[in-house]
């Protein structure tokens, strides 16, 4: 089983900027994808982002304001996010897959962010 940890999370203010991180550690074979997911309170699970060595993907309500990237191709990925808004609070988990024809697999504990007005 893969461990993801991820951290950054915090209480901010509406407009302000958090960066999320994840990591596995002593897992050293890479990740084909990784990904950002968060739930809101009451609310389903949603997909944030996504990256592989080629290709990012957003969900809409966060495109062009937040950013996905594995800068030394390894497991270690981050979420950028700026102009947070209050809609944007809830639970934020680090995710991973391994098999390119799969479904995320891997899961971390999830990291708090909440956005005050």
């Amino acid at each position: 089983q893969v461990m993801l940890v991820e951290s950054g999370g915090g209480l901010v203010q509406a407009g302000a900027s958090l960066r999320l991180s994840c990591e596995t550690p002593g897992h050293t074979n890479i990740i084909y994808r990784m990904g950002w997911f968060r739930r809101a309170p009451g609310k389903e699970r949603e997909f944030v982002a996504a990256i592989t060595r080629s290709n990012t993907e957003y969900a809409n309500s966060v495109k062009g304001r937040f950013t996905i990237s594995r800068p030394n191709a390894d497991n270690t990925v981050f979420l950028q996010m700026n102009s947070l808004k209050v809609e944007d609070t809830a639970v934020y988990y680090c995710a991973g897959n391994s098999d390119p024809f799969g479904t995320f697999n891997y899961w971390g504990q999830g990291t708090q962010v909440t956005v005050s007005s």
